[in-house]
């Protein structure tokens, strides 16, 4: 039997459908392309925002049109908070919420169900769930998952509801999938969690023990950060990340807000003069550090003032680029019972300017990298430019030339010139 997979989201989310995958193919079926026809569908759904939830929605109809014979099977984050609302979608199997998850496969070889159920628990386990994938387009990156759950339960996130309280892999459990990872040819390790940072063993090890492990260690591999909260950014670690050859100079870090009275509504832990501090701290320490922000706008109470407040902040800091969000409420979240709520024309203008200051910030950044020395991951190659393209060990994406097969292979190249969204470089 066919089955086709369509993942929303984050990284967590993207690790746990390869495993799922994995253990479909482990049972004989046969993995096809999301698109075409299959006998099972697999959709894992995203609930961080309301675009998230349409998109859900939107991909579970599409499957059904795609293979209208099909058992569609539904899970993630949004079957898990709004288990009924998808099983009344016409064309849904099954939904399965966080607790079983990974019991997809041996449910469904079993027997398939004749009219939709739900499997959904309230609580959700404490127990962690390994989860690893593989980039298939690639073939350069694998997304390791270490930690899920949150325990911060920030005003405007459905994430924790969903997710349930913070666990971590074990520690020597994660050395021994490095070397499985490293011995099947893979270059690049994208650590992910739902708060990653707060990553502890049941050993007692923590997210700053890991990573200068990972930088002492003799893996042959580079390690990428995937999203740390900034009050999680320690002086050890920054000095790990500005240092290392195996820890890429990535941070990307949930801003969310330049305003102290929006970042207190939020609930978030930090204030501006602290995240002023934290980013002096990463640029003294290297300058050549790619640092990615999370912004969102038109949170309940966002004046013009308080979005002001955040572009200046954003203007004067030395950032690489933005993923802008609009707020959406969750219903299950504090923050959609407040009062002052925003526009949508206004979210949008507002995240029209962000993004507009994004793309700037990022030429910005490509620039400075030009006469610079930069280790590449070539993924792809393009006919029409005759361009290899790859990603540096500091998120710079470039295009380069070469007569030989080089992909998959780290290089060494020197970058010349700055194009529309990616760097030019040159083989040394």
């Amino acid at each position: 039997m066919k089955v086709s997979y369509f993942n929303i989201g984050c990284k967590v989310n993207f690790s746990e459908l390869s495993q799922i995958r994995e253990e479909f193919e482990k049972l004989g079926y046969e993995s096809v392309d999301f698109g075409e026809e299959a006998d099972i569908v697999i959709i894992n759904t995203c609930t961080v925002t309301a675009n998230a939830d349409a998109d859900s929605r939107k991909y579970i109809r599409r499957a059904r049109r795609i293979s209208p014979n099909a058992f569609i099977a539904v899970t993630g984050c949004y079957a898990q908070l709004n288990p009924m609302d998808i099983a009344s979608i016409a064309g849904v199997g099954a939904v399965f919420g966080m607790n079983y998850k990974f019991q997809i496969p041996k449910i469904l070889n079993s027997s398939l169900i004749n009219e939709p159920k739900i499997y959904c628990d309230k609580e959700i386990d404490k127990d962690f769930h390994p989860a690893c994938s593989i980039d298939n387009e690639s073939h350069t990156r694998v997304v390791l998952k270490i930690q899920d759950g949150c325990d911060y339960y920030c005003s405007y996130c459905a994430v924790p509801y969903a997710r349930g309280n913070s666990r971590s892999m074990e520690y020597e459990k994660i050395f021994d999938k490095i070397k499985e990872i490293q011995e099947a040819g893979y270059y690049e390790i994208v650590l992910t969690g739902i708060n990653l940072g707060t990553y502890k063993s049941p050993t007692g090890e923590n997210f700053e023990d890991l990573i200068q492990a990972l930088h002492k260690s003799d893996f042959n591999l580079r390690f990428r950060i995937s999203s740390i909260e900034p009050e999680l950014i320690t002086d050890k670690l920054i000095e790990i990340v500005a240092g290392s050859t195996k820890i890429c100079p990535h941070l990307h870090i949930p801003l969310q807000s330049g305003s102290d009275e929006i970042l207190k509504l939020m609930k978030r832990r930090y204030k501006v003069h602290y995240f002023r501090q934290l980013i002096d701290k990463i640029y003294n320490a290297n300058p050549n550090i790619c640092i990615g922000l999370d912004i969102i706008t038109g949170f309940p109470g966002e004046t013009e003032k308080e979005f002001l407040e955040t572009y200046n902040l954003l203007e004067e800091t030395a950032f690489s680029y933005l993923h802008v969000f609009s707020y959406s409420d969750r219903e299950i979240t504090k923050s959609s019972k407040m009062d002052n709520k925003v526009a949508h024309s206004i979210k949008k203008e507002r995240t029209h300017i962000l993004r507009a200051l994004s793309e700037k910030k990022k030429y910005n950044f490509y620039n400075s990298q030009i006469g610079k020395e930069l280790i590449v991951i070539p993924e792809t190659y393009d006919k029409t430019t005759g361009l290899w393209f790859g990603w540096t060990e500091n998120y710079v994406r470039v295009g380069f030339k070469s007569l030989n097969e080089i992909k998959y292979i780290p290089i060494q190249i020197k970058a010349v010139d700055n194009c529309i969204n990616y760097t030019k470089g040159e083989l040394i």
